[in-house]
């Protein structure tokens, strides 16, 4: 029996989900069909582009570029903020419409999935047309559209669902390499970023067809043996990886960084954003069900240099106090009494919260009430909003009781950004 994969890319997913949310909230306009971006708040510094809508592409704007840049370009452009539990919601969505058609799905980001549609084909019949049901549904029940590569293995239908968007079905089987991707560009080829595209530019390699004639004993030499070896079987359709099933985007830690409106110059005014922070951190940390062993604080001063410091703990933590006395500690030792514009908190070395723990005997006495009284606060924030429990040391201070630049609630129509 032939292989059959489907990859399912939802097509500029954080601006589509934005859009969706906001159509749902009653807001008359989708923003989908106007040059409109997803980035941070210029006002506070966060003018960076995450994603941006189709008609935003007429205008040259690019994902990672300033919002100063993109306006002096397109001085009418919406700007929206991010929401990231919302684009873990509308993606838990997407695979619960996918899961009804496998169950064998691997979701390689929060936007894109691939499924192996091997054994269904019996059940469900033709796979191009059991991929156009599928991208119709996700459309008339999600109110959003994806693009679906289906082939018989991931990096074929993954560079399927990239030929044309959006909303749409592309084919690329083995017998139709030749026409629809030797052609395009070799940048556009999976797993060829800048600086092999560079390399393979200065040997006249410049689609996608010519690297797959290229003798991949030259690759191998010039790229390194392993990833010439790679994008030379890329190039020629070659890929035997399985689909590898997961139920959640695979995340390998949790952290959030804040540009902070003003220059941050004493030690406390660094110790309330980083409690800010941490408590962004932590909530979502046991939100994931998990516990972290390693903590990494990341500084950027005024003059834009940034650095970092991290360390490994014998025992793991998930309170948001321990995060945060470990966040300042870290912070104490690697500021050099410069100007601050950003601060993060990062954690990684996930183990579940259910899994033992290594105590030591510098644990905290109060370890257990801690846990407790998070868990408290967070049932309290998840039905009533984030702002319901905030601490005493926001009250008198124009900072954000939590940041990090997921939920800030800077809707369009909660007072936030405006058109």
């Amino acid at each position: 029996m032939r292989r059959v994969v489907f990859h399912v890319d939802a097509n500029s997913a954080y601006l589509s989900w934005t859009a969706v949310d906001l159509l749902e909230r009653g807001y008359p306009l989708d923003v989908r069909t106007v040059p409109a971006v997803i980035a941070g708040d210029p006002a506070s510094r966060h003018g960076i582009i995450l994603t941006k809508s189709i008609p935003a592409k007429k205008y040259g704007i690019g994902t990672g570029e300033s919002l100063m840049e993109a306006r002096a370009r397109c001085p009418g452009l919406v700007v929206l903020p991010p929401d990231y539990d919302l684009y873990l919601k509308c993606s838990e969505a997407m695979h619960r419409i996918l899961s009804e058609y496998s169950d064998r799905i691997e979701r390689y980001s929060v936007d894109e999935s691939w499924l192996d549609f091997t054994d269904s084909v019996r059940l469900c019949g033709d796979p191009t047309d059991v991929a156009h049901e599928i991208k119709d549904r996700i459309k008339d029940e999600l109110g959003f559209t994806v693009n679906i590569g289906v082939s018989v293995n991931k990096l074929l239908a993954k560079m399927g669902s990239e030929l044309q968007k959006p909303d749409r079905v592309h084919t690329l089987w083995p017998h139709e390499i030749e026409e629809k991707l030797w052609p395009l560009p070799v940048g556009e080829l999976f797993f060829v970023g800048r600086a092999t595209k560079r390399k393979l530019t200065a040997m006249n390699i410049r689609t996608i067809g010519e690297l797959a004639h290229t003798d991949p004993a030259l690759l191998r030499v010039v790229l390194k043996p392993v990833h010439g070896t790679l994008v030379w079987q890329y190039a020629n359709g070659i890929d035997d990886a399985p689909v590898d099933p997961n139920s959640s985007v695979a995340q390998k830690g949790v952290g959030n960084a804040t540009t902070i409106p003003y220059d941050v110059t004493t030690e406390k005014e660094a110790q309330e954003v980083l409690l800010a922070i941490c408590e962004r951190v932590g909530t979502r940390l046991r939100k994931l069900g998990a516990c972290a062993s390693v903590c990494c604080v990341t500084i950027r001063n005024s003059d834009l240099f940034w650095y970092r410091h991290q360390k490994k703990y014998a025992a793991s933590m998930g309170a948001t106090s321990e995060i945060y006395e470990a966040a300042c500690a870290l912070f104490r030792e690697m500021w050099r009494g410069e100007a601050v514009r950003q601060l993060g908190v990062h954690l990684g070395t996930l183990t579940p919260a259910t899994a033992v723990r290594q105590t030591s005997l510098f644990d905290r006495a109060d370890r257990e009430k801690l846990q407790a009284l998070d868990a408290a606060v967070d049932r309290i924030r998840g039905r009533y909003g984030e702002k319901a429990l905030t601490r005493g040391v926001f009250a008198n201070t124009n900072l954000a009781p939590m940041l990090g630049g997921v939920n800030d609630g800077n809707y369009l129509m909660m007072g936030g950004y405006s058109l």
